[in-house]
């Protein structure tokens, strides 16, 4: 074995180790810990299927896509569409997990779907390659492109100059229509590692609600805060993190498949804070590190204190 094998397999073992810390072991009955007063379960972990089969499992528990969708309702999901990347890479979302989320909210009665996302790279291309446009369309949602910071059509077009009341730092941003007029917000983040944030999932997938223009702003003024008062703009009602392929290193672009581990996970609920706590177990990163978490749980967007939550654990 060459030192390189030898790094790669230790680094997996390592995440392989966070995942177990926090999920249990989930080849048992599922675990429940922490009460809350409906039963419904705060956090849905599922492993062990295909990344529509998890999320089909997932939003069971929670109650069914009818808790969250009504009959007529407009619904947003918001994806992580921001690289030119291929599934594979997982810099982006997972597109089956897109599509099986668009035709739930679908069967549960929603009028139009719609999906979108700022992107970094151009979106055009971030949009095919990670073949999340193809799937969501393919699903019957409305797929519209990305900022570039370059486009003033379409900045004129899609954004609006909001108020963020509750920010501390950020106090007013250009928030996509898709955001402010849309009667269910679903956040789809891939979780992973991110060089300036430590770590992307629930909260930092919010950053692509905004303008580019303000995605320098936020590195310029402070990235944790920033992001922390983004998520108070407007709360998902409903968090899916797609933990299939996740990015435990070089993220959040990644260079090649080394970057990658396969851990075959999703979580869900309703706390973009908790969830995300969860997600930093997961790639054994302490919460202290990952500044914004702290940030949303001073803010009242929800709670990092998981040993207080009903965390319900499935193997498929």
């Amino acid at each position: 074995m060459d030192r390189r094998d030898f790094l790669k397999k230790t680094v997996s073992a390592a995440l392989l180790g966070a995942v177990a810390k926090f999920t249990g072991n989930l080849h048992a009955a599922p675990a429940v810990s922490g009460e809350n007063s409906t039963g419904v379960p705060d956090i849905v972990a599922v492993r062990g299927g295909t990344p529509a089969e998890m999320f089909k499992r997932a939003i069971a528990e929670l109650g069914g896509m009818e808790k969250f969708v009504k009959k007529g309702q407009t619904v947003t999901v918001k994806p992580n569409i921001a690289w030119d990347k291929t599934p594979e890479m997982a810099a982006t979302t997972n597109p089956e997990l897109v599509a099986a989320i668009v035709k739930a909210c679908f069967e549960a009665g929603a009028a139009k779907v719609q999906v979108f996302d700022t992107t970094c790279n151009a979106w055009s291309a971030s949009y095919k390659s990670s073949g999340i446009q193809a799937a969501a369309e393919k699903a019957g949602a409305v797929v519209v492109g990305g900022d570039t910071a370059r486009d003033r059509n379409y900045l004129k077009e899609y954004y609006r100059e909001t108020p963020v009341p509750r920010g501390k730092t950020l106090k007013k941003a250009d928030v996509h229509k898709f955001v402010l007029d849309c009667d269910v917000l679903i956040n789809v983040p891939i979780l992973k590692v991110h060089g300036g944030a430590v770590m992307t999932c629930c909260m930092k997938n919010l950053m692509g609600i905004v303008s580019k223009e303000y995605h320098q702003y936020f590195h310029r003024k402070g990235l944790n805060q920033c992001i922390a008062d983004c998520c108070s703009i407007r709360p998902p009602d409903l968090n899916i993190v797609d933990a299939f392929r996740v990015m435990h290193k070089r993220g959040p672009r990644g260079v090649d498949e080394s970057d990658v581990k396969q851990l075959g996970y999703l979580l869900a609920g309703r706390d973009m804070v908790a969830l995300d706590s969860a997600s930093a177990a997961m790639l054994d990163l302490k919460q202290r590190r990952i500044g914004h978490i702290s940030a949303g749980e001073a803010l009242g967007l929800g709670t990092r204190k998981l040993k207080e939550l009903n965390i319900k654990r499935i193997t498929l």
